[in-house]
């Protein structure tokens, strides 16, 4: 695997934690691990770190990048 395709497969995998997050965020979904209900604010730095990891990825694949 080189890096370009490296870098998309990252970025596409982060993009959809990031939609999770998103999703999760705006409607109110409730998610308990192992009987403790993980706050909203979590999911809100989720999301923001897989959006710029997702960012990151896609912009490392762009020709000038290198």
């Amino acid at each position: 695997m080189n890096k370009k395709t490296y870098c998309i497969v990252s970025a596409v995998i982060f993009l959809v934690v990031m939609i999770l997050h998103a999703a999760r965020t705006f409607l109110g979904w409730e998610v308990s691990i192992n009987g403790w209900i993980v706050p909203i604010w979590v999911s809100w730095g989720g999301l923001l770190v897989s959006g710029f990891l997702a960012w990151t990825g896609f912009v490392l694949t762009m020709p000038d990048s290198q």
